[in-house]
């Protein structure tokens, strides 16, 4: 623990290293957007992204973190997401500390997420996606 907290310099937050925007994930080729809200969170408004075909979400409360993060893939890119940040902000440092170099939290929460998502962003991206095949 103590070498990720002195590896997160001014100059690491400064330039965003931590962060990833919801159109960055879509774009990447295989990626995991890691839910941490609370069971009752995600029964209540559940994410899906079926039409990002290289997104595959996983929803991890952060109180079931320390016993479950060996259910993620230390080789992809995981985004880890809550509404306001702050515990996927724990939950990002959590899995430095267990060596998941490729976390990020995603940046600005719902507002950000349902932005990148509306139908004129959704319809660009299945027609990217279509023209790539």
């Amino acid at each position: 623990m103590e070498q990720v907290l002195k590896s997160l310099t001014l100059e690491f937050f400064g330039s965003g290293q931590h962060k990833l925007t919801p159109e960055k994930l879509f774009e990447t080729e295989s990626a995991i957007l890691l839910d941490v809200r609370s069971r009752e969170e995600a029964a209540s408004l559940s994410i899906n992204l079926k039409a990002h075909e290289n997104i595959e979400c996983r929803h991890i409360p952060i109180n079931e973190m320390p016993d479950r993060f060996d259910e993620l893939p230390k080789n992809r890119l995981i985004a880890v997401f809550c509404p306001a940040q702050v515990r996927s902000s724990i939950v990002y440092a959590f899995l430095l500390t267990k060596g998941f170099e490729q976390a990020k939290v995603l940046e600005g929460g719902y507002n950000a997420l349902t932005e990148a998502i509306k139908p004129g962003m959704l319809l660009k991206h299945i027609r990217t996606e279509e023209q790539r095949r």
